[in-house]
Order: structure tokens, then C-alpha cells, then sequence
């Protein structure tokens, strides 16, 4: 039997792109992410499973999706944004000037955010609920919704691309990266299928 995995970024915020979120609370879609996730909600076909990061822009994001598939969300952790730690909250051009900032993204994959988590770690944790979503709901059409990082850590692990060369990986807003999973094995079938603008 095949497994349908669809990961789906958050829709947009009014802070994307300007300050590094991580875990900060209280970050909510605004008008233009509800849109893009309606869009994407027509995209994919009818789920039996929706899961969410406890972010409340992807549980806001997954709500939507919900609403259309008349189902219930369950909240993973696995499924929650990297852990910023000392940097959560601080904006991108204030974490420009931090000589361990531009270190974490030349070497993504031996460094750490102050007081954060490894890209490795989040690497870890995504694709160990993957493997296990694929053992416990064989057959099934599943939904992930989650952020850009744990996203691209999939990717990237399904892709075979090193965590250094995570600049090469984009996940878009509300985009779709879709994993297959059969008696083969977890294959990565499309990254970032944006929603159209």
C-alpha cells in the first residue's frame, strides 16, 4: 500500500522575513497567509490524518485545512520549529552583525543556535515521526503542517543533500513537499510546490 505525506508550511505572518520567530509566541497568520492556505487546501485531495506543529501559525494553518476535510487536528511535537533559543524573537538584520549566526549558516551541520537545537536534531525528530506515521498509518493520505526548517530537514534527508547546502532547499510559504512511501521505502515526490499567487 502507498503513504501520502503532505508537509505544509504555515501561511504567511506579518513578521516573515524580518524576524527569526522560532518558538516566540503569539505569531498569527494575517490576511494574505489565510488565503494562500485556503489555495493550498484546494491543492491537495482529501486527507484522513491532520497533524500540526504547536506553533499557532501552523495550528491556525491547520485549522483551515481541517475546516475543508471536516477533520480533527492532532498536535506532534515533532512536527514544532527549530528551537531559535537565544536568538528567538531577534530580527534578521540585528543577527546579521553575529559572527555565530553567519557561522550557523555556513555550517548548518555542526552548528547550533545559542542555546538552541541543531539542525541535526530537528533532522532527526521530523524523519522519526515520518518512519513511524509510515509503520502506523500504512496506506493512508496524511497531512503535516509544520515550518520551514523541520520541512527542509525532511527534505533534505529524502533528497540526500547535505545539511550545509540547506540554502538550496526553499519551502515556501503554504507550499506542498509531498513524501511516497511503499514497500520500497520513504521517497521525496515534489518540494515547494508554491500556491499560486
Amino acid at each position: 500500500m502507498t503513504t501520502t505525506i503532505h508537509m505544509i508550511r504555515h501561511g504567511h505572518h506579518p513578521l516573515l522575513g524580518r524576524v527569526l520567530c522560532g518558538r516566540m509566541q503569539g505569531v498569527e497568520l494575517d490576511d494574505q497567509g489565510r488565503r494562500e492556505v485556503e489555495i493550498c487546501a484546494a491543492l491537495i485531495e482529501p486527507p484522513s490524518l491532520i497533524q500540526s506543529g504547536p506553533q499557532l501559525r501552523a495550528l491556525q494553518t491547520a485549522d483551515i485545512l481541517a475546516g475543508r476535510y471536516r477533520l480533527p487536528v492532532e498536535i506532534a511535537p515533532a512536527l514544532d520549529e527549530l528551537d531559535a533559543g537565544d536568538w528567538t524573537g531577534r530580527s534578521f538584520a540585528e543577527l546579521e552583525i553575529d559572527p555565530a549566526w553567519r557561522q550557523w549558516n555556513e555550517k548548518r551541520a555542526s552548528s547550533t543556535p545559542p542555546n538552541g537545537e541543531s539542525m541535526a536534531a530537528v533532522q532527526q525528530r521530523i524523519v522519526s515521526h515520518i518512519s513511524h506515521l509510515c509503520r502506523n498509518r500504512s496506506g493512508e493520505r496524511i497531512v503535516l503542517v509544520s515550518h520551514a526548517e523541520p520541512i527542509r530537514a525532511a527534505i533534505m534527508h529524502y533528497a540526500r543533500i547535505a545539511l550545509d547546502d540547506f540554502h538550496s532547499v526553499e519551502v515556501a510559504p503554504a507550499s506542498i513537499s509531498t513524501l511516497i512511501a511503499d514497500s520500497t521505502g520513504i521517497k521525496l515526490d515534489q518540494a515547494n510546490q508554491k500556491v499560486p499567487a
